[in-house]
């Protein structure tokens, strides 16, 4: 097995962070540019990867009172993840997301891995601002 973690730090509420994480119309906003997710009955999803063109069957639970989103591989159980909203002093949300490759052949490697975290980040990050400053407008 092998894992992979990564946090930020971003300038919101927690509540206000996890709300936009979670919002399954807005998953594709800041997921990894080349996944889709397609919500069936929850907590089931397809999740679509443009790289294979390949759909996978998964499930995506939604667990709001702990702020965690949960995820993983339906039929495989070759792949899982979280991704976890801590608030911290000043306003500010910390946001850490951890992959568990369960199977070493659907392992993508570090870089690759390590730069879809960072980039998810950033791009949910960017969402949050957005929809903060929006909010105070």
């Amino acid at each position: 097995m092998t894992e992979y973690e990564r946090s930020r730090t971003m300038p919101a509420q927690p509540e206000q962070v996890f709300d936009q994480a979670a919002d399954l119309d807005r998953l594709d906003t800041w997921l990894p540019e080349a996944l889709h997710v397609e919500p069936e009955v929850l907590p089931a999803v397809t999740v679509h990867e443009d790289r294979t063109d390949a759909d996978t069957s998964a499930l995506l639970r939604s667990r709001p009172d702990q702020m965690r989103l949960e995820w993983g591989t339906r039929e495989d159980g070759s792949y899982a993840g979280w991704l976890q909203v801590a608030g911290i002093d000043s306003g500010a949300s910390e946001v850490t997301v951890h992959l568990s490759f369960l199977n070493k052949r659907h392992d993508p490697g570090e870089a690759r891995v390590g730069d879809a975290l960072d980039g998810s980040l950033a791009r949910l990050e960017e969402q949050v601002r957005i929809r903060v400053g929006n909010a105070a407008s």
